[in-house]
């Protein structure tokens, strides 16, 4: 007789539950749960995205079924899913907020502005410490942030980003496996699912589908995804030495060279040196691990991710001053605004690296991991109240932009008029209409023209700056048509909607009416519109413009405007008919 078992254990590879954790039970209808819950929420984000205009409230519900979705596909577990959903919820609902407010700060705004990326921000960082806290605090009134097991927290912080990877990576695996079987019906005259394809709501009720299925096949298995997520350490802390020894060199060449070279390259300096920052901090971490028991056993790793947290602050350094220098130059925008914070939050982390190295030597790492924790919560909160319409980066980058206008900094042409109609938000247009009413006409005519501006390219010259005729921006409508044939009139509402169009919003036009409901109009170079009177609700509607001819006149200055002759001929043209039908392009 032996004492082998009747019946082996299952390998992990082959049961649906393999959990890490044995306080979560085996939970087998997850995969299709999470898919069903997926499937439904994509219907839905296609059901409030699909549209022809602008409705940031359906932005809004957009984004909090988005969100709420992959936090709780990412969070949920058997025990306590009630706080998962509850979690989801409310960040769901913060991350619609902020995106109803970004959507409406700036005219033609996106709900997809720094605030809604710094709330999302928040949310990824928040998702492991909920996790965290939901899995050690003994009932849901005890919320220590600062007092949580950091193994765990650091689990489910690379647990998130490899499934969440693995998702869309299953995702997109899902939809080429569903084209190659589309295409293989459609041979044999079986259009349906590729009939599907082509239809927006099947694909994101798919894509729902697909990752929330396989978010809740890889949590069931979460056992075999850790040893994954150790391999993606493992392969991350190799690449630890290579970045190490690049740093050191480039910083111990900026000695003799100095900083001169970055602001001279072309490059973003301040975002350059921020991603090198990022990346040290992440092949770091995976070098270091989440304890003792998982930090790199080889000695020139474990040095190089201690050269990795001490190069963060050096790195940190130059992106500030990158930044003070530009906001010296330029002033303050919110994109610098943005860039500051970023660049402060590195030197936080640069500060807090460089003194568990300093301090623990050999050891940093036991120093640098209750820091972190710290550093992340913070970081959370931070984001989130940025995030919020708490603080308003358009009224402080209007009040410093005014100042360098007003004091002469900067002149009136070279002011960025673009960025305070479209980028500064209610502040931003408030100003632009107390310096329409300026006494000084080039600020005033400058002002006017961007108030009046529906898009950006209206009012932006080259390199950022308006470069059009001040003259003619704050002229009337009328005093910019030279209207044709000579006699002919245009009717108040034809007036008004050339004006609206913002056609003719910075230079001199011509307008040669053919009859009551037809208008073309000509501007400098070789750009030609129609404006037709609709049959039906007696509205103007401006065509999109006609491609240049095959030797294009064009109008160079103001002055052959003016003085040109303008008429309208019939144009005998040749093209191909096939079967009565004209095929391609006419051709001389």
């Amino acid at each position: 007789m032996t004492d082998a078992p009747a019946n082996p254990p299952v390998p992990d590879s082959l049961r649906l539950s393999a959990r890490l954790d044995d306080s979560d039970p085996p939970w087998p209808l997850r995969p299709w749960i999470m898919a069903m819950v997926g499937t439904v929420a994509g219907l839905i984000f296609y059901l409030l995205i699909d549209r022809h205009q602008d409705a940031p409230g359906r932005d809004a519900l957009a984004a909090f079924v988005a969100v709420s979705t992959v936090v709780f596909l990412l969070g949920v577990e058997r025990r306590r899913w009630h706080w998962a959903a509850g979690f989801a919820l409310a960040w769901g609902a913060v991350i619609g907020l902020i995106a109803w407010h970004s959507a409406g700060y700036n005219v033609g705004g996106s709900p997809f502005e720094w605030p809604f990326w710094s709330g999302m921000l928040a949310v990824l960082v928040a998702t492991p410490l909920f996790q965290t806290r939901r899995d050690v605090a003994p009932d849901w009134r005890f919320w220590k942030l600062w007092d949580m097991p950091y193994a765990r927290l650091h689990s489910h912080a690379w647990a998130d980003a490899v499934i969440g990877a693995a998702g869309l990576a299953f995702v997109g695996v899902t939809f080429l496996l569903i084209v190659l079987i589309g295409q293989m019906f459609k041979l044999i005259g079986i259009n349906l699912i590729f009939d599907l394809l082509n239809d927006e709501w099947f694909g994101w009720m798919l894509a729902g589908a697909a990752f929330g299925g396989a978010v809740g096949l890889l949590r069931e298995r979460d056992k075999l995804v850790a040893t994954l997520q150790r391999l993606v350490m493992i392969v991350l802390a190799v690449l630890a030495p290579v970045l190490a020894a690049a740093l050191l060199l480039f910083l111990l060449s900026l000695i003799g060279t100095g900083l001169t070279p970055l602001w001279e390259s072309g490059f973003s300096t301040a975002a350059l040196m921020m991603a090198a920052a990022a990346f040290a901090v992440l092949l770091a971490n995976a070098a270091v691990g989440s304890g003792r028991d998982e930090r790199a056993g080889n000695r020139l790793l474990h040095v190089a991710a201690a050269a990795l947290v001490a190069a963060v602050l050096p790195l940190a350094a130059i992106a500030f001053y990158s930044m003070y220098l530009r906001v010296g130059q330029y002033g303050w925008t919110p994109e610098r605004l943005w860039g500051v914070i970023a660049a402060a939050i590195a030197l936080a982390y640069g500060v807090a690296g460089l003194w568990s190295v300093v301090r623990g030597r050999r050891d940093f790492d036991d120093l640098l991991r209750p820091l972190q924790q710290k550093l992340a919560i913070g970081l959370m909160l931070l984001a989130l109240i940025l995030a919020l319409p708490v603080v308003d980066f358009g009224a402080i980058s209007t009040r410093d932009q005014l100042a360098r206008l007003k004091s002469g900094a900067v002149k009136a042409e070279a002011f960025d008029w673009a960025a305070m109609a479209f980028d500064f938000g209610p502040a931003g247009r408030r100003a632009l209409e107390a310096l329409a009413r300026s006494p000084q006409q080039d600020r005033a005519g400058l002002a006017k023209m961007a108030l009046k501006a529906k898009y950006r390219s209206a009012v932006s010259g080259e390199g950022g700056r308006y470069g059009a005729d001040v003259a003619v921006a704050a002229k009337k409508i009328e005093d910019k048509l030279r209207v044709l044939p000579a006699g002919a009139a245009l009717a108040p509402d034809a007036y008004a909607a050339i004006d609206e169009s913002g056609y003719c919003l910075s230079q001199p036009c011509i307008a040669y009416r053919l009859d009551d409901d037809h208008i073309v109009v000509a501007r400098l170079g070789d750009h030609v519109t129609l404006f037709q009177r609709m049959a039906v609700t007696r509205q103007w509607r401006q065509y999109d413009e006609h491609p240049p001819s095959l030797a294009p006149a064009t109008l160079g200055t103001a002055a052959d405007l003016a003085k040109a002759t303008v008429e309208v001929r019939p144009v005998t043209r040749r093209q191909l008919f096939v079967n009565g039908k004209p095929l391609g392009d006419d051709f001389p």
